[in-house]
């Protein structure tokens, strides 16, 4: 069993070690997947789970699907309206289970729309760097609704369906640093 064991204080993003993904149906056959490649996040620890918070920042026009036509058209106000809104927001309001096991929830705001979203975290574990620099690993995952967030546009499909499912998987892999003191 793995426990946490996080010096309290406040950790930021090592965003080279980091990846936010996400997953979504494509014609109701196959998945799309890509990431965000920019992110901001600051990890509040505090004596317990219960006293700990994150808050973090997605730049929107960072979207990668690895493919130009659909990246220009999911940037643009069919999808995320990146010149109106160039962020996407994720603040925690609880942390709860255990160590072992436990979920993050919280805020989570893209465009102009904030529903609550929960995340189901693996702790990696604490390491020091050959630097010195002290390392926490997380990987969460949560599913959400693109259209509860206001993203609706679709193509019917001749055979029926739709172009783009409603359910995203967003995936985080995330490396964290205690500042040196």
């Amino acid at each position: 069993m793995t426990t946490i064991e996080l010096t309290p204080g406040t950790w930021t993003l090592d965003q080279a070690h980091t990846e936010v993904g996400f997953s979504v149906r494509h014609a109701g056959i196959s998945k799309v997947r890509g990431q965000f490649t920019e992110a901001d996040a600051t990890l509040v620890v505090g004596g317990t789970l219960g006293t700990s918070s994150v808050e973090a920042t997605v730049k929107t026009a960072s979207f990668d699907s690895n493919n130009n036509d659909r990246d220009a058209h999911v940037k643009g106000p069919d999808f995320f309206n990146v010149e109106q809104f160039p962020n996407m927001t994720f603040t925690a309001t609880e942390v709860h289970g255990t160590p072992e096991n436990f979920s993050l929830s919280g805020d989570l705001t893209i465009k102009e729309t904030t529903r609550p979203v929960t995340f189901d975290v693996e702790f990696g574990g604490v390491a020091v760097d050959p630097f010195g620099a002290t390392r926490a690993g997380f990987s969460a995952s949560a599913q959400i609704s693109r259209k509860e967030f206001g993203i609706t546009w679709n193509a019917a499909l001749e055979a029926g369906g739709v172009l783009v499912g409603d359910k995203v998987t967003i995936t985080v892999d995330s490396a964290f640093v205690l500042p040196a003191s």
